[in-house]
């Protein structure tokens, strides 16, 4: 199943309901769980971006869809990259 990075950065909003971000990252995971995906995992970071998820999708239709219901609460901006497993980047290298 395709892996996802999005990397996020809170919004205002996202910054005034901190209190309730662990609801939200579960909130989150029930988004992603009924699309047919999973979340691997969730860090807070330091840096330029405040957190980064990891998570599974079965195509990149799915992910898109998963992301603009995230989004719709308006608490981060995200950037999300398709990744690819060391197998899969494997795969691709050979047939160059």
């Amino acid at each position: 199943m395709p892996h996802y990075v999005s990397l996020m950065r809170w919004t205002s909003q996202g910054l005034a309901g901190l209190p309730g971000w662990r609801e939200r990252v579960e909130e989150g995971e029930r988004i992603i769980e009924a699309a047919g995906g999973s979340l691997i995992s969730v860090y807070v970071t330091l840096g330029r971006y405040d957190v980064v998820e990891i998570f599974e999708a079965p195509d990149d239709e799915t992910a898109a869809e998963i992301l603009l219901k995230l989004q719709r609460f308006g608490a981060e901006h995200t950037e999300t990259l398709r990744a690819f497993t060391r197998d899969e980047a494997d795969a691709i290298v050979r047939r160059l």
